[in-house]
């Protein structure tokens, strides 16, 4: 279970609608619990570009890791579908 205490890196509001279509789908992958080598073979891409897609969302959504990243995800994805 996901800690509820965690927040974002600094003071922006995460805001997933500012990710790319890619970057979303690496993000919505690694919520499934798939590692960077499973996502890159499942989207044909090398591993460092899926770091690279990473980086990007963790900047955008002013995280640090994928964890906080997942956690904003499931929080803030609610009802956007």
């Amino acid at each position: 279970m996901l800690d509820s205490t965690i927040q974002p890196t600094d003071d922006r509001q995460p805001d997933l609608l500012q990710l790319s279509f890619r970057e979303r789908e690496v993000l919505d992958l690694v919520a499934t619990g798939m590692t960077n080598e499973q996502v890159a073979r499942r989207l044909s891409l090398s591993v460092h570009a899926i770091k690279f897609h990473l980086a990007r969302v963790y900047r955008k959504l002013a995280v640090a890791n994928r964890t906080e990243a997942v956690f904003v995800l499931m929080t803030h994805s609610r009802g956007e579908d």
